[in-house]
C-alpha cells in the first residue's frame, strides 16, 4: 500500500510518496515534478494533468481548472463571482445555491481503483463544508485520506523534522508566510526539539500569484483593445493565451527591470506587442499589495508576540518570488526572510512525512529513542520518529438551540461557545443537557462575518426519546472536532439516576442559561484544552462518593451538513467516476493499439527494403508492401476512429505475413551463438572422456563411453541439419533452429557435467570469447575428432 502526500494546488499540483531513503517527489509521465490542476474532458475521455493543459487551448469551456477558489462556497459569493469572469468553462448555480460547472462527456462500463494511504493538504481557511468536500473528491477518486492537513502546517513540518538544531527548552518562533497561486497564508509555529505547536494562523483568501497575473492580463486586454482593436476578454482562448503569457511575464519580471510581451496571432490574425517595467507592474498591483500586511499583523497579534519575538522568516510559494512581496516582508520583519526550503514541494512532502507517521504501513519512534541513538538525520520512513504536532483550528464553534427550564419549543434561544478559536485538533467535547423530548441543536462558526461565509454549519436532531422516568434525566451529547478540522455530533446518550461520580480532581464547566435554569448542565472536555474560557461558568470539584447505578440509553441522532454530498450521492458519484476511469483506460489502450499498427506499418516497410531485404522473396515483398500501404490509408481514413479489438485483429493480420519473415532474419542472427555453444559442449565432453589426464581416473571406461557416443550423436545430428541449413537461401525456411540447437547442448550439460565438471573446472578450454585462467595451459584440442 503507498503511503503517498497530495499539494492539490489552484494551479499545479504535487506529489509525494514515502519510500525507502526517505520523502520522493513523484514524476508524471512526462518526467516533471509539478502537475497542472486541470482536467479537459474530450468526446471520449478525459485528458489529465499535463495533456489536459495541452488540450486546454482548443477546447477551454471543456477544461476544468482552477476550482480551489471554487468549492464548498456558494454561488452567490462576490468573491466567486469576480473569479468566474476570468474562467472560460460554464458555471451555473446549482440547485442547492453552489456552483455548477457544466462539461461535456461520455463515458462507458466499470472500473475498480486502487486505495491508497494519503494525507492531503488544505488551505488553512478552508470551512466545514470545504474540507468535506475534499474528503468526498478523495474518497470518490478511490483514496482514503487520513489526515486533511493545513498547508502550512505541513510546510512547518516539513521544515522541523529533519532540522537538528532545535532547542531542548526554549521555543523558537519562525513565521512562515506561504504565498501561493490562489491564496496567502501565514502560520507563527513553536518549534522545540521533536514538536512544534502552531501559535496562530491567519489568511488572505483571494491574495496569491493568480492575482498578480489578473492584474496584468486586464492591463494587456485593455491596451490591446486601444492599439490592435481587440477585444481578448471575450474571447475564451486568446484570453488563455494571453494569461499564460502574463504569468511568464511576471515571473520574469521577478528578475529582470523590463520585460517584453510579444504574442503571434492572438486573435483576428494579429501580432500583439507590449511592453512593461517593474516599477509599472508593482503601481498596478499597489491594491493587492496593500493587502499584504494585514495577514501578517493578524498572525502576531493572535499569537501574541511581537515582532522581535520571531527569530526566523520561512517564505514559500509560487508568488513568493515577486520583489515587492518581499520587500514588504523585509520591512515587515526588519529581517530578510529565508528560503531554505523547496517553495513548491514543500507542502508535499510535509504531508507525505505526516502521512508515513500516522499510515501502518510505516513504523516510526519515539523522537527520545531516536535521541539515544544518535538519529539526528532520520531519512529514511522506517526510522521517522514521533514528531509531535499540535495543531490549531482557525474558526470559532458555537452551539445553538432552543429551550428553557419547562422544555418548550418555543423557548429561549442559547448559545455555546464549544470549540475556541485555536482550539487543539484533534477534540472531542462533551455537553449535558436537561431534557424530556426531541430537540434540534445548530452547529455554527462564531465571529467569521468578516470571511463572508453562511454562518450554519449543520443541524442535529437528537430524538425521539424513550419514555423517561427520572424527574431530572440528563443528556450527554459527544461534540467531535476531527482529525481534518470537521464538526460532528457524534452521539446522544440519556443518563437516568445518579450518574457515577468521577475520580478526585476531576472538574465540569456548569453552564446556565438565560433565565439561570440548567438547561445545559456542563461542557466537558474529552481532550484537556488550554485556554477554553466559556462564558459564565462555575468550577465544581467534585469528590470521590459510592458510586450508583445509571441507566444509559443511547438517542437517535439524525445529521443534516448545509451543502454537503449525500452519502448516497457520495457512492453515485463513486460508481461514475469508475466508469470515467475505465472510459480513460479503454481509450488510451485503443490509442497505444492504433499507434502499434501505425509503427508496424513503417517500421515493416523499411526493413522490407533494408536488413529484409535477403530474407523475402520478390512476390513476398510486393504482396507485403501493398498490404502495408492499405492499412496506412485505411488508418487515415475509415479506421481513424474504430475500436481497440478493429487495431488488434488488424495488427494480427499484418503479422501472419510479416513474422516469418522477421522469425528467418532473427535466426539467421541469432543461430552463430548458439552453434559456437553446442561445438565447445561437443570439444570439451570428448576431450575429457579420451584424455589420458589421472585426473579423469575416477570416471568408469562406460562412463566414458557413454560420453563419447552422446558427442558422436550430437555431432551427427548437427553436421546433418547445418549442411542441409548451407544449401537453402536466406528467403527459405530454417531447418537448423536456433531452440533446437540450445536445447541439444542443453541435453549434453545436464547428462554429463555432473560427472565431468569439477575436473574440468581447474583445468578446461576456454569457452568461446573466455580468456585462459592465468598461470594456466590451455588443453591441446588434437586429442580426438574436434569439429569446427
Amino acid at each position: 500500500m503507498s503511503v503517498v502526500g497530495f499539494d492539490f494546488g489552484n494551479e499545479s499540483s504535487i506529489v509525494a510518496v514515502a519510500r525507502q531513503r526517505g520523502i520522493d517527489v513523484v514524476l508524471n509521465d512526462e518526467s516533471k515534478r509539478e502537475t497542472p490542476s486541470i482536467v479537459c474532458f474530450g468526446e471520449k475521455q478525459r485528458f489529465i494533468g499535463t495533456a489536459g493543459s495541452a488540450s486546454s487551448t482548443m477546447n477551454p469551456k471543456n477544461s476544468i481548472s482552477q476550482i480551489k477558489r471554487l468549492i464548498g462556497r456558494q454561488f452567490s459569493d462576490p468573491e466567486l463571482q469576480r473569479d468566474l469572469k476570468s474562467l472560460p468553462f460554464n458555471v451555473t448555480e446549482g440547485p442547492d445555491g453552489y456552483p455548477l460547472i457544466h462539461a461535456h462527456y461520455l463515458a462507458e462500463k466499470n472500473l475498480n481503483a486502487a486505495v491508497v494511504d494519503c494525507c492531503i493538504g488544505i488551505p488553512v481557511y478552508f470551512t466545514d463544508l470545504q474540507r468535506r468536500a475534499v474528503l468526498n473528491a478523495a474518497i470518490i477518486a478511490g483514496l482514503q485520506p487520513l489526515h486533511l492537513i493545513h498547508e502550512t502546517t505541513a510546510t512547518a513540518l516539513a521544515y522541523g523534522i529533519y532540522k537538528t538544531d532545535l532547542p531542548e527548552n526554549d521555543q523558537l518562533n519562525v513565521a512562515f508566510v506561504d504565498i501561493g497561486h490562489a491564496s496567502m497564508q501565514v502560520c507563527i509555529v513553536g518549534f522545540k526539539k521533536g514538536q512544534l505547536k502552531i501559535l496562530a494562523h491567519s489568511f488572505d483568501r483571494s491574495l496569491g500569484g493568480r492575482d498578480f497575473d489578473e492584474v496584468l492580463f486586464h492591463h494587456f486586454a485593455v491596451k490591446f483593445k486601444e492599439e490592435y482593436k481587440i477585444d481578448v476578454i471575450q474571447n475564451a482562448k486568446p484570453s488563455i493565451r494571453l494569461r499564460a503569457a502574463c504569468e511568464k511575464l511576471k515571473k520574469v519580471l521577478s528578475a529582470n527591470p523590463e520585460v517584453p510581451l510579444n504574442i503571434e496571432c492572438l486573435m483576428d490574425d494579429k501580432d500583439v506587442r507590449g511592453f512593461i517595467k517593474r516599477e509599472e507592474f508593482e503601481q498596478i498591483s499597489a491594491p493587492i499589495l496593500q493587502r499584504v500586511k494585514r495577514p501578517l499583523e493578524k498572525a502576531l497579534a493572535d499569537a501574541k508576540l511581537a515582532v522581535e519575538d520571531v527569530h526566523t522568516v520561512e517564505v514559500v510559494g509560487s508568488a513568493s518570488r515577486v520583489p515587492a512581496m518581499l520587500k514588504i516582508l523585509t520591512e515587515f520583519f526588519g529581517k530578510e526572510p529565508s528560503r531554505t526550503m523547496n517553495s513548491s514541494e514543500c507542502v508535499a512532502r510535509g504531508c507525505a512525512l505526516q502521512c508515513a507517521i500516522l499510515s501502518p504501513t510505516f513504523k516510526v519512534r519515539d523522537f527520545q529513542s531516536c535521541r539515544k541513538q544518535q538519529l539526528t538525520a532520520l531519512y529514511s520512513p522506517t526510522n521517522l520518529y514521533g514528531f509531535k504536532v499540535n495543531e490549531s483550528f482557525p474558526f470559532s464553534i458555537s452551539l445553538l438551540w432552543k429551550g428553557s427550564s419547562s422544555d418548550s419549543q418555543n423557548g429561549v434561544e442559547q448559545q455555546q461557545l464549544i470549540f475556541p478559536k485555536g482550539n487543539s485538533i484533534p477534540s472531542v467535547k462533551a455537553v449535558t443537557f436537561y431534557k424530556r423530548s426531541s430537540f434540534s441543536v445548530d452547529v455554527q462558526y462564531s465571529d467569521v462575518s468578516d470571511l463572508q461565509i453562511p454562518p450554519k454549519i449543520s443541524t442535529y436532531t437528537i430524538g425521539p426519546f424513550p419514555t423517561i422516568r427520572s424527574e431530572r434525566p440528563k443528556l450527554k451529547v459527544k461534540v467531535r472536532l476531527n482529525l481534518h478540522g470537521i464538526v460532528s455530533l457524534e452521539s446522544a446518550s440519556l443518563l437516568e439516576g445518579e450518574e457515577e461520580v468521577s475520580a478526585k480532581g476531576d472538574t465540569d464547566v456548569k453552564m446556565q442559561d438565560a433565565k439561570g435554569t440548567a438547561d445545559v448542565a456542563a461542557v466537558e472536555n474529552g481532550v484537556p484544552e488550554s485556554g477554553d474560557k466559556p462564558m459564565k461558568m462555575e468550577i465544581d470539584t467534585k469528590v470521590e462518593a459510592p458510586k450508583q447505578k445509571v441507566k444509559k440509553t443511547n438517542i437517535p441522532v439524525a445529521e443534516l451538513v448545509y451543502g454537503a454530498m449525500l452519502p448516497a450521492d457520495v457512492q453515485k458519484a463513486v460508481e461514475k467516476e469508475f466508469e470515467m476511469a475505465l472510459q480513460d483506460r479503454v481509450m488510451e489502450e485503443t490509442k497505444d493499439k492504433k499507434n502499434a499498427v501505425e509503427a508496424y506499418v513503417y517500421d515493416m516497410r523499411n526493413k522490407l527494403s533494408d536488413k529484409y531485404h535477403d530474407f523475402v522473396t520478390a512476390s513476398e515483398k510486393e504482396e507485403l508492401t501493398a498490404k502495408l500501404q492499405e492499412t496506412e490509408d485505411w488508418l487515415y481514413e475509415d479506421g481513424e476512429d474504430e475500436t481497440k479489438g478493429v487495431y488488434v485483429a488488424k495488427l494480427e493480420e499484418l503479422k501472419k505475413q510479416g513474422d516469418p519473415i522477421e522469425e528467418r532474419y532473427k535466426e539467421y542472427t541469432e543461430r552463430g551463438a548458439v552453434i559456437d555453444k553446442l561445438v565447445y559442449s561437443i570439444n570439451s565432453y570428448r576431450e575429457a572422456a579420451m584424455s589420458n589426464d589421472p585426473k579423469f581416473d575416477h570416471v568408469e571406461l562406460a562412463g566414458k563411453q557413454k560420453v563419447l557416443n552422446e558427442c558422436a550423436e550430437a555431432e551427427a545430428w548437427f553436421r546433418e541439419k547445418k549442411q542441409q541449413q548451407d544449401q537453402l537461401p536466406k528467403y527459405a525456411t530454417p531447418v537448423l533452429l536456433s531452440a533446437d540447437v540450445s536445447r541439444k547442448a542443453e541435453a549434453l550439460d545436464r547428462m554429463h557435467m555432473p560427472t565431468i565438471t569439477s575436473n574440468l573446472s581447474s583445468n578446461r578450454s576456454p569457452a568461446p570469447g573466455e580468456s585462459s585462467p592465468a598461470g594456466k595451459r590451455d588443453v591441446p584440442m588434437e586429442v580426438g575428432e574436434t569439429i569446427d
